[in-house]
């Protein structure tokens, strides 16, 4: 298909009647946004609970069919309001009925959780006049993993003559036996660029309630600078690293045509957002840094042999002592004669006696040290690979604001330097890396 866009809303934007409203003016707009992919409402107000959650509950209060109803007639009146706030005529009474019937009947968690984009889907289908397709006819899972191939056969012939505007579900999609089966948290997103991939799409929007991803956290740095542009890669890195404006799988559908993403908000079309693009071949321009971002929570493992570097396996048979216990590792840094295994506190809990046990016994170290309290931060950028000196004006950074660095790592393709520290030094990092690198640039 030619001049398509495909636009993704998110739950902000479809919470009440004024946002609904709002995301129908943006796609009437602009002619070429043929398809409309939306979330489950989203929170109304700071202490509101999303559909999903909801959703989640419902399901979950297998004991209790007063709580079970309570939930659901909740649900139920949130759409009638709605539904009667944005005067259209909408049958929830029947959607409900039958949503609520198979919950009662023993429904999994992911048919009820996947109800809030349907139901998002009609209510916006019927408000608008646009036809309704349901994901279940276009996203396929195989043994429940997402099946892209097949899923972006099946989309690309149920779409490729369809005529007007299209209002799909995000989060979802069905197994051959019928199960309906979801993404993980924020998955509309992924279904967005499904849809785009399918279409041939020349670009694809994702509309959300902020203006697009930012150099920093705000919650750490006041007012850090907004991203114009960054790749595929880029994204990956600093979305892994916490920053969670798009669903990080999202670029997967994208990548072999190279269809950029357009991350714009809602509340603000007039602004132009962050374009998210293959390569910087097709960039509006590259700094040397493009983001910076990171997480706490994190244990280091630190292993210490003399010879290690002359044992055959020995890397081998660290990772196989987490392996059998169940835990995932994030990143190893080595020496001659040490090497260090960082894993998320959620991994390890519970385990660490288990893990230090076997590790003696599978590669008999001379000492083992657990260091918790540990935060990793990533600067990532592009503009790092062909500019002398990064490193040094990054640590010369950290030095000058008196943080102790722990770890290093550096990957191959030179994208990003990772750093560990003590979480007391993290927001102290993030600032001074920031500083370093942005401020007053």
């Amino acid at each position: 298909m030619k001049n398509i866009k495909v636009c993704k809303f998110g739950g902000t934007s479809m919470a009440t009647s004024e946002s609904i409203n709002q995301v129908e003016s943006i796609v009437r707009a602009d002619d070429t946004r043929k398809f409309v992919v939306v979330s489950a409402p989203g929170k109304r107000f700071k202490d509101d609970i999303k559909i999903t959650d909801m959703l989640y509950s419902a399901v979950n209060e297998k004991n209790s069919v007063t709580r079970r109803s309570m939930i659901l007639n909740q649900i139920r009146e949130r759409f009638v309001a709605l539904a009667n706030d944005l005067g259209i005529d909408f049958d929830i009474a029947s959607e409900m009925d039958v949503i609520e019937k198979n919950i009662v009947e023993g429904a999994t968690p992911a048919y009820a959780a996947s109800r809030g984009e349907y139901l998002s889907a009609k209510l916006f289908s019927a408000k608008t006049g646009w036809t309704f397709i349901d994901a279940k006819d276009l996203v396929r899972f195989s043994n429940g993993e997402f099946d892209a191939e097949y899923t972006n056969d099946v989309a690309k012939n149920k779409l490729k003559n369809i005529k007007g505007r299209v209002v799909i579900p995000g989060f979802y999609g069905v197994q051959d036996d019928g199960e309906i089966v979801t993404f993980s948290r924020g998955g509309s997103d992924i279904t967005g660029a499904i849809i785009a991939r399918a279409t041939d799409a020349f670009v694809y929007e994702n509309w959300t309630d902020v203006d697009g991803f930012l150099t920093a956290d705000p919650r750490i740095v006041d007012k850090p600078k907004q991203i114009d542009v960054l790749t595929y890669a880029e994204l990956r890195e600093l979305s892994y690293m916490g920053a969670n404006v798009l669903h990080p799988e999202s670029i997967f559908p994208l990548k072999v045509a190279k269809i950029p993403i357009n991350v714009r908000n809602t509340f603000a079309p007039e602004k132009e957002g962050t374009l998210i693009v293959a390569d910087y071949n097709a960039a509006k321009q590259k700094s040397i840094v493009t983001g910076v971002a990171g997480r706490k929570g994190f244990t280091s493992i630190n292993i210490a042999k003399s010879m290690m570097n002359n044992e055959i396996g020995f890397g081998r048979r660290v990772l196989s002592v987490l392996e059998h216990l169940g835990v995932s590792f994030e990143h190893i840094p080595s020496g001659i004669d040490t090497l260090s295994v960082f894993v998320e506190d959620t991994e390890i809990i519970g385990k660490m006696e288990c893990v230090v046990d076997k590790l003696r016994s599978a590669v008999n170290p001379d000492t083992i040290e657990i260091h918790s309290g540990m935060a990793i931060i990533a600067t990532v950028g592009h503009g790092m690979s062909d500019r002398a000196g990064t490193a040094a004006r990054l640590f010369t950074a950290l030095a000058k604001a008196g943080v102790n660095v722990r770890m290093i790592d550096q990957g191959s393709s030179e994208l990003n330097i990772i750093v560990g520290v003590d979480s007391t030094d993290y927001e102290r990092s993030i600032n001074a890396i920031y500083e370093e690198f942005y401020l007053d640039k």
